[in-house]
């Protein structure tokens, strides 16, 4: 079954010359700016036939989720840090997986539920915070771009989106950060973790934050809050990456493999404990 029987397009013949009627089913044609579009109409209901075969028989498509991502505020402004492995169920599609994605360069945005969902609704809001930079001559609020994003998924509540993410930038009023997720929910906050390790995430986050720590501790303290969640939750693991948002704008801080954090925070209670401790790779 080809895409533009599924999508319910019409033929489309070798010439590549688009019959006008697809107009009818997808705005995106006319206006390529237009990415809020979906890729057929709401009103034709087509969508229902991506959970059948060509034999009618039901495609298991609601597969379990599995990440860990975290962001939080300090004195020095935001960190943000997240694991790298993509799964569908149990089955491992990623362990490279980019889940934070620069929207502008005081502005990052974290994936967590559906990676194509995250990924296309994080580019929409890039055009829009673009367009408003160029309207406005000034670049948008973290509180308006979350708001945006809000209302953008509200649209499509029960469609099927899978979404959780994190929005974290500085602006006028300093760092910010906000919570959004595919049903409309926007909240801000100092402290946050999205995904199936999150709750082992906030077990080293709730003992080891406080708002004035340094910038070092800060990295480190997300480090281990991710690298602890990888190592308790099966669905989270590959790359611990560690980004920074200050006055200056957002950097990348660092990426460490989640089994050599292992072995290095493994020596370290080694020798806080006063253990001979020894390992090879």
């Amino acid at each position: 079954m080809s895409l533009e029987e599924i999508c319910g397009f019409p033929f489309i013949n070798e010439s590549l010359v688009y019959d006008n009627s697809l107009n009818k089913y997808c705005r995106n044609f006319q206006n390529n700016l237009s990415l809020e579009v979906p890729p057929f109409s709401i009103e034709s209901q087509n969508f229902s036939k991506l959970s059948k075969d060509d034999h009618g028989r039901d495609i298991k498509i609601n597969f379990d989720h599995g990440t860990t991502t975290l962001g939080f505020l300090y004195k020095g402004g935001v960190v943000l840090a997240v694991d790298s492995r993509a799964t569908g169920g149990q089955f491992i599609g990623s362990q490279s997986m980019k889940k934070i994605v620069e929207i502008n360069n005081f502005l990052l945005g974290t994936l967590a539920g559906g990676a194509a969902d995250c990924v296309y609704w994080d580019r929409v809001l890039s055009k829009h915070c673009r367009m408003y930079e160029l309207k406005n001559k000034e670049r948008i609020s973290v509180a308006a771009a979350s708001k945006l994003m809000a209302n953008m998924v509200y649209n499509y509540k029960g469609m099927g989106l899978s979404m959780g993410m994190m929005l974290a930038g500085w602006d006028k009023r300093g760092p910010q950060l906000y919570y959004v997720d595919s049903e409309g929910l926007r909240t801000p906050g100092q402290v946050f973790s999205v995904g199936s390790g999150s709750i082992y995430a906030f077990g080293v986050l709730d003992s080891g934050y406080k708002w004035d720590l340094s910038d070092e501790e800060a990295f480190d303290l997300g480090r281990r809050s991710i690298y602890h969640a990888t190592h308790r939750d099966a669905y989270s693991g590959g790359i611990v990456r560690v980004y920074h948002i200050n006055e200056t704008g957002w950097s990348h801080v660092d990426d460490n493999d989640c089994n050599d954090l292992h072995y290095k925070f493994m020596e370290e209670k080694a020798k806080m404990e006063g253990v001979q401790w020894e390992y090879s790779h």
